[in-house]
């Protein structure tokens, strides 16, 4: 924490906020009676942190302000004045950092020396012969880390044992390797949280890393009294290797819960790391798809998972004294807290029987007719349950009454790795996959297509229709902009999820109630999708977004009922499966186990392309397990040595400083990171005669001097800032002002509260072509929303200040469209263009005129000159935002 001390509270006190489910139910009252020495009132926002009771650390509030969850770390002494060692000097490790990297051959390695050698300078010697040298450093430095190994699996079919190769490195050792890492160490959380922000009548609990879910806190509830747990988050899935797919890999991937996300996601090393390559047991044409053949394959995998676990599963018994990074001695306790997987891997690692199943769920017992309906509760599987059936069904008289036994469950006649780690119910470790489940599933497989049916139900001109639709929209950073999207099959889950997230604004003027009444009910469908899935993605969710997004889940069931009620006579589609039902899950998932990105596939599923580029680069095509995993072990030493260097660096930099702090002084220029806002791309000086003849014939600009005059002389004393010697601004036709063309917006989250970043232009040719971006402005009442025009700074007095002219989209719109309400669209309308206004967009002006803007993307509305859509699906702060816009207004969408 930074600033003062916390507030510290005894954890008897009566502050215990309202909890999501029975089995946590507290209540919380800001007004509850107090004596004469409790603790202060919470202020607005303030931020309450509940430890587990094993902790024995007291019940914290602390200001907003105050509240960080990064630990401040000291500015120790690098672990070496040398890191790069084994090799001989820096520039040795730099450039095969660089070939190892570029995955580059032996040919090429050797020749990349012989370049440096010849061109390396006095100053630093390169002493590099050849590939085979390299290689026996990478081998030597490699030893840091723990290796991997490996082992022979033997399992029987049919009374023959087959034999099979599992490499894995020891999961528990790998872990033990960040604790003693300095560099991570410190950022491990040990004991569960509950998290409160106070909303000015209560505190409000809100969930995002795992230690802050139930999971975490039920699991060391069950632990003794001291011991910490160390939960691990475990992925597995084939992968293609080679262009076709007949060469698969088949990595598991783990990841420490304990880690914050920023560490735990990435991909340093302190984030998710190869640690296993399971055996792919090749079909036999005389007993594929058999079932005796498919309970092999399964036994196989959990047969060799188990040598992975192998020291998990000791430790999981007794715990593990370890003395870590603060010379503390913990009992660290082995949990498996979440497995990510896609529904495929789930049915393999739960051991249940898959679409041919009578129960398909890997979680529940939903029978397999019930899928579709999502409003339905069902009784949850558990590893006790199923383990008891298995022993029970073995202990069967017959083999045909063994297999009625486990069929009735949709169990497989296999021994569940997973069971033999304490504390692990594999079917609550299974966690909801939103890649393939929402992005690639519900939406690519299922909605996308029978939304495209009922485009091509109209015709080539509405087809032709919707891929203008799509190119016509605002292009925005990190989303993918179409210029075709119908008939084109798309393998990305990421794109798929682009392009649902536009979808509606592209269709709306296309699929309408008179046209294609079936596929503007779809529509509508995907509008509540659409909206459960950004709930799905919030990096944060509180009390009330969990509320707020099992509504959304609510009325995307009753919908897609009505749906399927009448669109079945023409489509015949069958909605009774798997990733549709697995919807009822997510919320349940995310109180359990944080938010999404904690199990999201996405991460994992990252590391198959470097996997594909050593297979092809770096391997014979023969045995390839082997060398894939020296190679990535190798880069794995690469990358802690590559951070190392650097935090030798900035060590060397920081005393630097301490003995010359001249030389450090912030050069000019350099762009201010936590300012609100920041203009950029600077064009140069101009006279307001020149930007009124430059811009003669655009009605946004007649008048410029004179209304700028007039803003500046209303604005700054309602604003309290003093006009120069208390006259009346007059700007000449000759005084010049400076145009930018960028501008930085720094704004707080509505989803994390943290600083976030928008970039927007105002450029007549960025790229070959105009970009205005637009804007919401938020005002004394409500927001609205604007284009900008024209950005520039000028002098009044001594004060710079930064302005800009902006088209205001905020006419009053009386009546909703009905079509607007039906698919969640917010519909604002321009001002005509000589209407344009300035507003202030530095920081320092407070007040009525303008307190901040925000990037937002508008979409233009094909049947209504100067209507426009606010695209809220973009991002889930502007997602929120719209929402409680709609709720202050009093408008609420139709769902039903």
């Amino acid at each position: 924490m930074h600033g003062s001390s916390p507030r510290s509270h005894p954890s008897s006190v009566d502050f215990v906020p309202v909890f999501f489910d029975s089995d946590h139910q507290h209540h919380d009252d800001a007004n509850d009676g107090v004596s004469d020495d409790a603790p202060p009132a919470p202020q607005l926002d303030d931020i309450k942190v509940e430890y587990h009771p094993h902790s024995r650390i007291p019940l914290t509030v602390h200001p907003f302000s105050e509240f960080t969850r990064h630990r401040p770390t000291e500015d120790t002494v690098p672990r070496s004045a040398s890191p790069w060692e084994p090799f001989c000097t820096r520039l040795d490790f730099e450039v095969a950092e660089i070939a190892l990297a570029a995955t580059m051959t032996k040919d090429q390695t050797n020749r990349l020396f012989e370049l440096v050698r010849r061109a390396a300078s006095a100053k630093e010697d390169f002493t590099l012969q050849s590939h085979d040298e390299v290689r026996t450093l990478w081998k030597m430095a490699s030893e840091r880390f723990t290796p991997f190994e490996t082992s022979a699996i033997s399992v029987s079919h049919q009374g023959e044992a087959h034999e099979y190769k599992m490499h894995s490195r020891c999961l528990w050792s790998w872990a033990l390797d960040l604790m003693r890492d300095s560099r991570f160490a410190p950022h491990f959380t040990f004991d569960a949280q509950r998290l409160y922000k106070f909303n000015g009548a209560r505190f409000v609990r809100f969930i995002d890393e795992p230690w802050t879910a139930n999971a975490f806190w039920d699991a060391q509830s069950r632990l003794p009294q001291d011991a910490k747990p160390l939960a691990f988050i475990l992925y597995a899935d084939k992968a293609k290797l080679s262009s076709f797919g007949t060469a698969k890999g088949y990595p598991i991937i783990v990841r420490i819960a304990n880690l914050p996300v920023e560490i735990r996601n990435s991909t340093g090393v302190g984030g998710r790391r190869v640690v296993g390559w399971l055996p792919i047991v090749k079909e036999d044409p005389k007993h594929s798809k058999k079932k005796s053949f498919v309970d092999f394959k399964n036994a196989v995998w959990h047969e060799s998972f188990l040598k992975l676990l192998e020291a998990v599963i000791v430790h999981s018994k007794s715990g593990y004294w370890f003395e870590c990074w603060d010379h503390v001695q913990r009992l660290l306790w082995p949990l498996i807290l979440i497995l990510s997987a896609d529904y495929k891997e789930q049915c393999v690692m739960s051991l249940i029987r898959g679409l041919k199943g009578k129960f398909l769920c890997p979680v529940c017992l939903v029978p397999q007719d019930e899928q579709s309906v999502l409003s339905n509760a069902h009784p949850l599987r558990t590893s006790t349950e199923s383990l008891n059936i298995l022993n029970a069904a073995r202990s069967a008289s017959t083999q045909k009454e063994k297999e009625q036994q486990l069929k009735a469950y949709s169990l497989r006649d296999v021994e569940n790795c997973f069971g033999k780690v304490s504390y692990c119910d594999v079917h609550r470790a299974l966690s909801f996959d939103r890649l393939h489940t929402n992005n690639a599933g519900m939406w690519g497989d299922h909605l996308w297509s029978e939304l495209q049916f009922w485009l091509e139900d109209l015709g080539r001109e509405a087809v032709v229709k919707i891929d203008a639709n799509f190119d016509a929209l605002p292009r925005w950073r990190n989303l993918k902009h179409f210029s075709h999207v119908v008939g084109i099959d798309f393998n990305d889950g990421s794109t798929h999820e682009d392009i649902s997230k536009m979808i509606i604004f592209a269709a709306q003027s296309v699929l309408s109630r008179t046209n294609s009444e079936l596929g503007y009910l779809l529509l509508r469908c995907i509008r509540c999708y659409v909206d459960l899935d950004i709930y799905a993605a919030l990096e944060v969710h509180t009390e009330d977004t969990i509320a707020a997004g099992r509504d959304a889940l609510s009325q995307f069931s009753t919908l897609m009922d009505l749906y399927i009620e009448k669109s079945h006579p023409e489509t015949n589609k069958n909605w009774n499966f798997p990733k549709k039902h697995l919807l009822t899950h997510l919320f349940d998932d995310i109180i359990a186990k944080g938010v999404t990105r904690n199990y999201n596939m996405k991460p994992n599923e990252k590391m198959h392309g470097p996997l594909r580029a050593i297979y092809h680069r770096q391997t014979n095509f023969k045995d390839v397990a082997p060398q894939i995993l020296r190679y990535d072990h190798w880069l794995l030493t690469s990358l802690s040595i590559h951070d190392e260097i650097n935090d030798l660096d900035a060590y060397t930099n920081n005393l630097k400083a301490t003995i010359e702090p001249d030389a450090t002084e912030n050069p000019e220029g350099v762009i201010n990171a936590v300012a609100h806002v920041q203009l950029g791309a600077r064009q140069g000086d101009f006279s307001f005669a020149d930007i009124e003849q430059s811009y003669a014939t655009d009605r946004a600009f007649f008048g410029f001097r004179i209304k700028l005059n007039q803003f500046l002389n209303d604005s700054l004393p309602n604003n309290a800032i003093p006009l120069p010697n208390e006259t009346r601004i007059r700007f000449q036709a000759c005084d010049q002002i400076t145009e930018f063309r960028y501008l930085r917006v720094n704004y707080e989250s509505m989803v994390d509260w943290r600083l976030q970043q928008d970039l927007l232009r105002c450029n007549p040719k960025f790229f070959g072509s105009p970009r205005y971006d637009c804007v919401m402005i938020k005002t004394e009442h409500q927001p609205f929303f604007a284009r900008l025009i024209y950005m520039f700074h000028c002098k009044v007095g001594g004060t710079e200040l930064s302005i800009a002219l902006i088209h205001p989209y905020d006419v009053g719109i009386s009546v909703r469209r009905r079509q607007d309400l039906d698919l969640g669209l917010w519909r604002v309308r321009a001002k005509p263009r000589s209407s344009s206004e300035f507003v202030f967009v530095d920081s320092i002006i407070r007040g009525a005129t303008s307190a901040f803007l925000t990037f937002t993307a508008l979409a233009s509305d094909p049947e209504a000159v100067n209507d426009y859509f606010v695209i809220d699906t973009i991002d889930t702060d502007i997602f929120l935002r719209m929402k409680a816009l709609q709720d202050s207004s009093g408008l609420h969408f139709r769902h039903q």
